[in-house]
């Protein structure tokens, strides 16, 4: 039961805090779920935001989501608590804003021009910011890119893979950027390509 009231606890605070949308609640979760409770490894989160990004709904929820199965799934628990632990997640996470939205949304539109109400937002922008940036410094890691350095005198296979992730990744980036291509395409065009060289 204990690391039920963990997992409400820890998303809870997870969701209320988690300014900036699932993309910032990501450095948010991995520091909870992998460094402060240690319900998995770095590689497992890795994995549960790539499973997160490729299913439909919010990445923060689906990440919750997963994370709630996979704590449960790591500790021996059967299948049933797991679920149990997803749904745990996904609640606590999403809880705080319905109750924030339900008691802001009838305040907002009448005081959204109010100078305290604008400062507060002000202060709000370069937070939102600095979580997107840590959740995607947070991504750009050995277990995403490999690591060309893990073997002193090097090893061609930790080279071969870092250098075709930095070229998925500039690839992606620019076609994403400058001839507007859409996610989903990428998302299968980098499957497809790291099944057959990864």
């Amino acid at each position: 039961m204990l690391i039920y009231v963990q997992l409400f606890y820890t998303f809870f605070q997870i969701g209320l805090f988690g300014f900036g949308g699932g993309y910032g609640m990501l450095s948010l979760i991995q520091r909870e779920v992998v460094f402060n409770h240690n319900w998995m490894t770095s590689s497992d989160f890795i994995d549960i935001v790539a499973i997160s990004q490729m299913t439909p709904g919010p990445v923060g929820i689906n990440s919750a989501t997963y994370a709630g199965y996979t704590a449960l799934q790591n500790t021996g628990a059967p299948e049933w608590m797991c679920v149990l632990g997803s749904c745990i997640a996904t609640f606590s996470v999403v809880l705080p804003s319905l109750v924030l939205m339900l008691l802001i949304s009838a305040f907002f539109m009448k005081y959204a021009n109010h100078p305290r109400v604008r400062s507060v937002f002000d202060g709000l922008r370069p937070v939102v910011v600095g979580l997107l940036l840590a959740a995607t410094l947070m991504l750009m890691n050995a277990e995403n890119f490999g690591n060309p350095f893990e073997r002193f005198g090097g090893n061609s296979s930790d080279t071969f893979h870092f250098g075709i992730s930095c070229a998925l990744f500039l690839a992606t980036f620019v076609a994403t950027k400058f001839f507007k291509i859409g996610p989903i395409k990428m998302i299968v065009v980098a499957a497809a390509i790291g099944g057959v060289l990864l």
